[in-house]
């Protein structure tokens, strides 16, 4: 098989991202919805899409990580995995390698062998393309669901968990994102107008609300319904965070209820703080070492720099990427890595 033209995949519970190699080079890459909680025909939907947008797939090399496994739809992680795998191969054809950590690609008769490594590995596949060029960093990977903290010590990946469950343990994943986190998992109390609330522990609102209030949020980026159903103009966006606090939005002014978003800003900014530094606290520090901001948001990360003194640099930034692909690389940071490190490895043989 030629690793001339490689497709990576990064297979969410709730989005699918995918990221066109060619010669070492990012192309194209593209993010679809994917609610995996409503069924594989999510899956196929988006597979689809990608065909119709690169009919050519089928010629190419696919490098597959994935988080969908933990996606309720599965009775667990490994059923998730095995299903996500079947149904990957048959519809992308034989050249299929699954992403099972540094150095390790699986083919599907491996992937029940393998399974446990290659469930939410995405965070690793970037991690270790960041590694590669930059020695001494934390990978900061904030998307529209989780944040991912990962310390990079003398090019190697310094992290204390491998799985989900540890790197919840050591703080090396927040499950908080800045789309479709609810509110309520913030904090239990709120400013607002000089005085503190108890946050209704409803789902009224979510992180798509606050920063599409701040101005931080692109909208190719809010893709998922809001929590109400409703419209995402800024009327229906100040009811949905008036709710959080028993209010409605005629009680303020637009001015205040976005000031009120700023509170939300910054109780997350100040919750993701705590997290690196208890991360980096495990890990030797390094004069010079630099913070690497990715994913939608990338905004978030850069302002976590700031606020924590570190100099930031951005993931697109470190592989080469043409036209309007740089954008979504910054976005789509797992499905660029795999594509980039499969294609690194051209005579790769799977487990």
């Amino acid at each position: 098989m030629s690793h001339d033209l490689v497709i990576g995949w990064d297979i969410g519970g709730a989005h699918v991202k995918a990221a066109r190699v060619e010669d070492g080079r990012v192309l194209d890459v593209a993010q679809w919805p994917c609610p995996l909680w409503q069924g594989l025909s999510q899956l196929d939907a988006v597979l689809a899409e990608a065909a119709a947008r690169w009919p050519d797939y089928r010629e190419a090399g696919h490098a597959v990580t994935m988080t969908g496994e933990m996606a309720d739809l599965f009775e667990h992680r490994e059923a998730g995995v095995a299903a996500l795998a079947q149904r990957l191969a048959a519809r992308l054809g034989e050249h299929v390698a699954f992403y099972a950590g540094e150095g390790l690609w699986c083919g599907l008769d491996s992937v029940a062998t393998h399974w446990a490594r290659i469930a939410s590995a995405n965070w690793l596949a970037t991690a270790q393309v960041v590694a590669r060029r930059l020695p001494d960093a934390v990978l900061v990977d904030i998307g529209s669901t989780t944040t991912d903290l990962i310390p990079l010590r003398g090019g190697r990946i310094a992290a204390h968990g491998a799985d989900d469950a540890a790197r919840l343990r050591t703080g090396e994943l927040v499950y908080q994102g800045v789309v479709r986190t609810p509110l309520c998992a913030l904090a239990q109390r709120v400013g607002f107008r000089g005085e503190t609330y108890n946050v209704m522990n409803e789902h009224f609102a979510t992180t798509a609300d606050v920063y599409r209030l701040t101005g931080e949020l692109a909208p190719m980026h809010d893709q998922h319904p809001a929590a109400d159903g409703a419209s995402k103009d800024a009327v229906a966006t100040y009811r949905r965070l008036a709710r959080m606090i028993g209010h409605d939005a005629r009680d303020a002014s637009e001015t205040e209820w976005i000031a009120f978003a700023h509170q939300w800003r910054d109780l997350q900014l100040t919750y993701l703080a705590a997290n690196l530094t208890r991360v980096l606290g495990r890990v030797a520090p390094v004069r010079g070492a630099v913070l690497v901001a990715a994913g939608c948001g990338g905004f978030l990360a850069e302002a976590l720099a700031r606020s924590c003194g570190y100099e930031s640099v951005r993931f697109a930034t470190l592989v080469e990427a043409h036209g309007g692909a740089a954008g979504w690389v910054q976005v789509c940071a797992p499905s660029a890595a795999v594509a980039l490190l499969f294609a690194e490895t051209a005579d790769a043989a799977l487990a």
